[in-house]
């Protein structure tokens, strides 16, 4: 491993703390949401629309007919066309999570750099994926700054950051053969700790049902401060992802932080299943994204929809927490967290 962002003072901020822009790959992939792309617009626009009332958006588009489209559909919002800027990055698909630009700060020196992870879209089950591989360094190229080449596969809603040392993911993921098969635990822990500027990686163990990604935590767990990580937990022992939504808040119950202290841990409900073709949809509150102004919810048409928006209000008292319908998104097996990249304020 050569010098590593951490030995040169850098660190990936966690998503609650200020932002100066979010990123977006537009949504264009027909085989993702097989027979329903059209309808997921509506919502998709309203995620853009909000976003751009709290800070700047840049959005990855193909070329200049996909921005077309793009300003076609965002002209029927009360989008705030001045926080909006397109970028000719090609995309095979729109979840900029996984294939985006990890951003790191040197707040120190004032510097940002990007951490161009490989992505193979969770182990090469959609190919092609070469163009979404190539995004962080044509970004990273386009805004002039310094990227860090692990060389090795990692996807931004496998981790969860709390700004103050400590990294959460999943063993199903990370150490899934379909990603990194050369790698051991600790030396998976090592990229991370060297590459997010982090000081102790905490491991929950599986996803929730119907996760293609093979599980990854922005489904599951996510931090609303440095001492305070959000939940899912399923309250039917006869559900499929009970019992593994139990045993990750056990091992959350378990764990201490960097400061040696455990973690206050907020239990979040989650929807009733959905399905698409008898297939389970991984529908998650969790799946929820911060930026500067609010907190936007994926909502599911559910009895739970509502408990889920008032526990993570209460979760968030400085932000505005608003709940916009994921229930069509989520047949492409993700939402909003899935679908943006936070560029942190240095």
């Amino acid at each position: 491993m050569n010098t590593t962002p951490k030995q040169l003072g850098f660190h990936c901020p966690s998503e609650f703390e200020k932002h100066d822009a979010t990123w977006l790959s537009w949504p264009h992939n027909k085989d993702t949401w097989p027979g329903k792309i059209s309808t997921i617009f509506p919502s998709y626009c309203n995620f853009v629309e909000l976003l751009s009332h709290s800070e700047k958006v840049n959005i990855n588009v193909g070329d200049e007919k996909l921005k077309l489209k793009a300003m076609d559909f965002l002209s029927k919002t009360n989008t705030n066309w001045d926080n909006i800027e397109f970028h000719f990055n090609p995309t095979n698909d729109a979840w900029c999570r996984d294939h985006g630009p990890a951003f790191i700060v040197n707040r120190k020196e004032r510097k940002k750099a990007i951490v161009n992870w490989g992505y193979n879209s969770w182990g090469g089950k959609y190919p092609p994926f070469d163009l979404d591989n190539e995004v962080p360094k044509r970004i990273g190229k386009a805004l002039n700054l310094q990227v860090f080449n692990p060389e090795i596969i990692m996807e931004g809603g496998s981790i969860e950051l709390n700004g103050d040392g400590s990294l959460l993911t999943t063993t199903a993921c990370l150490m899934n053969k379909n990603r990194n098969p050369h790698l051991s635990q600790k030396q998976i822990e090592n990229y991370l700790i060297e590459y997010y500027g982090v000081e102790q990686v905490l491991w929950l163990n599986e996803g929730i049902v119907g996760d293609d990604t093979d599980g990854h935590i922005d489904d599951l767990s996510r931090f609303a401060s440095e001492n305070t990580v959000i939940t899912a937990i399923e309250d039917s022992n006869k559900d499929e992802n009970y019992y593994p939504l139990k045993d990750n808040l056990k091992r959350l119950v378990s764990m201490k932080l960097v400061n040696g202290k455990s973690l206050e841990i907020i239990e979040l409900p989650m929807p009733s299943p959905l399905y698409f073709l008898n297939r389970r949809l991984p529908a998650s509150y969790a799946n929820f994204y911060i930026c500067n102004s609010y907190v936007i919810v994926p909502t599911f048409r559910d009895k739970n929809d509502d408990k889920a928006l008032m526990v993570l209000q209460k979760a968030f008292p400085n932000h505005k927490v608003v709940g916009i319908d994921s229930y069509d998104i989520i047949w492409g097996l993700g939402s909003f967290h899935c679908l943006s990249q936070q560029e942190p304020s240095i």
